[in-house]
This record gives structure tokens, sequence and C-alpha cells, in this order.
């Protein structure tokens, strides 16, 4: 027998949730759908409940709240703009990552989320604090950060473990925000803290990320100042740097979106500073069209300046993380256990 269908006369008999559900259906599909993509997981199964379980509901019951509807809007002539609301607004038309970097910014440092935050903790140090989590947390914790930063952490588990975990990421449901809560505390207390105290007791890597971004013309002499000045952290902090070397033992995929993506002059100059068996590296990476034409440059290119050169490999390797940035490739540093020669 099928299941009577109760009628809803009583506006004061309906819960809020029930009552977000009329105006819903009332709204129409296209409408309808376009206000509850604002809503968050958690609000979007208590209503989508209320609408399966609602019942038939009366003209008159559907005027009164449609009614109210209106009249708050018009009668508090105000918007709230809070953080959340600003997120999911910008959640319906940019990527997840574009969103958690603007939202970073807009935060600042204090007020970004743990799952920013996480985002740009060593993949190495993640890696390793992943192993001792159990499997599940660790799957949960890889699903919320960066994709491009998650990729490099997954790289650097061991191979057991990494299967485990992307098993349970293709096999991972809803997550409650309870549940999120906790690991969020957890990483905070147990990890972050001591993340920041490490980092806070080595400004290697600090150092290291500034001179990154300095003039290659200029990068000899301050490198020199600091072998004079602290001759036993010059060596750490140039196994930190990444540099035009690093370039070139990236795998193939990745520079070829390099060189696919640098201005074919500006690849030139940069190559001109190499020798045969480096350059030989990138022409296997190129197609032979490219290749020959590059090739032909460099044979009738003349004597240029070394900060030329500098300047070209500067563009390159700001190019190369402008990509990483993007997700488009991946700058492993891994299994540096020496300091590479810096091409000046």
């Amino acid at each position: 027998m099928e299941k009577q269908i109760r009628l809803r006369e009583d506006v004061t008999s309906l819960t809020g949730p029930e009552r977000a559900a009329v105006i819903l259906f009332a709204l129409g599909k296209d409408r309808g759908a376009k206000l509850m993509e604002q809503l968050d997981e958690d609000e979007i199964r208590m209503v989508s409940r209320s609408m399966a379980q609602l019942g038939s509901i009366t003209s008159s019951v559907c005027e009164h709240l449609l009614r109210d509807f209106t009249d708050y809007f018009v009668n508090s002539a105000s918007v709230v703009g809070t953080y959340d609301s600003t997120e999911r607004m910008l959640s319906q038309f940019l990527p997840e990552e574009r969103v958690m970097e603007i939202m970073g910014d807009i935060r600042g440092a204090a007020g970004r989320s743990m799952w920013e935050k996480l985002s740009t903790v060593n993949e190495q140090i993640l890696a390793s604090y992943l192993q001792s989590e159990h499997p599940q947390t660790a799957a949960v914790i890889l699903s919320k950060i960066r994709s491009a930063h998650a990729a490099r952490v997954v790289a650097a588990l061991p191979s057991e473990f990494r299967a485990d975990v992307m098993r349970r990421m293709i096999e991972m449901d809803y997550v409650q925000k309870d549940v999120l809560k906790d690991i969020e505390e957890t990483l905070h207390s147990e990890f972050m803290v001591n993340y920041a105290r490490m980092l806070g007791n080595d400004s290697h890597m600090r150092i290291a990320d500034i001179l990154n971004q300095v003039d290659r013309a200029r990068l000899p002499e301050i490198m020199g100042e600091i072998e004079q000045e602290v001759p036993d952290s010059a060596d750490a902090i140039k196994a930190l740097m990444f540099t035009f070397d690093d370039l070139l033992k990236l795998d193939g995929r990745s520079i070829q979106v390099i060189v696919q993506a640098v201005e074919i002059d500006t690849l030139i100059l940069a190559l001109k500073g190499l020798k045969d068996e480096a350059r030989e590296i990138v022409f296997q990476n190129m197609s032979e069209r490219a290749r020959a034409i590059v090739k032909g440059e460099l044979e009738l290119m003349g004597a240029i300046r070394a900060s030329d050169v500098d300047e070209a490999q500067s563009r390159v390797l700001r190019l190369a993380k402008e990509l990483e940035a993007r997700g488009e490739i991946i700058l492993n540093q891994q299994g540096k256990s020496s300091p590479r020669r810096m091409i000046a």
C-alpha cells in the first residue's frame, strides 16, 4: 500500500530546514539549485532530508513563507560578508587551489586555514609525519591540501603505505565536520607547533628562499660574503637553493613543459651558458624542429655578456616556479645529498 502523503497547513509546525525546503521548491529547479550551491555539505544534507520528507504544502503556507523570505531582505537592507561566504562565492567560478591561495592572502599568515599552512610544509617532513598516522588520517589530510603539494608528499611516502593511502583517498566519501576538527586540532598541537619551532631555529631555509629571488648577477658576491662570514652555513644554504642545474635533473615531462612555456630567445640565451652535455638534456626534450632552430641559433651566436646569460637563466627559473605554483610541474629536490654548483 502506498504511503500517504501528509498535508502541511500550519506554517508554525515547520522547522527551519523544512521552511528552507519549501522556499527552494517554490523557487523552481534552476533558481533553487543556484541558492542551494551556497550551502555547505552539512546544510545540504539537512535541507535535502527535509525536502524528501516534506509532504504536501498548501498554497497559503508557501505564500506566507515566500513573503517572510522577501520581507527579510527588504527590511534588513544589508549584506553580511564573511570569510566563509567569500570563500563559497569564489568556489563557484575558481579552482579549489586558486580559492585557497586568494583566501590565504586575504586572511594573512595568522588567519590561514590548517590546510593552507600544511600546503607550505616541506614535503619530506610532512611525509615523515604522515607515516606515523593511521592511513585513513593521512588520506584525509592529503585530500585537503593543495594537489600539487599532495603529489610531492605522496611521492615521498613508502610504496606500501602510499598504496594504502591512495586506495583510501579513492574510496573516501564525505568527512564529517567534527572529524575534520579533531584532525585539525591534533595537527596544530602535535605537528605545526613543533614545525614552527623547528623553522624558528633553522634559518637556512629562509635564507635560501631569499637568495633564490636575488638578481643572479649579485648572487656570487652575496654568497662569497656568506662563505666568509659563516662558512659552515654556506654549504647548507647552497644545498637548499634551487638552481639552474636542478632544472636539468627534473623528469623529462617537466623539462618539456618548461621548454614549451619559455620564450625561444630566453631559452637560447640560457643554454648559451651550459656545456654540451647539459644542453643535450634539454635538446632531448624538444621537438625535432625546435631543436634544429635552437642549435642553429646557438652556432651563429657570437660572444655574449655573462650577465645576459644569468638574466635568461633567472627568467627560466622564475617561470619554473610559476609553473609549479600552478601545479603543472613538480620541482622535486629529493635526493639532494650534497651542494650543487650554481651557474653564475
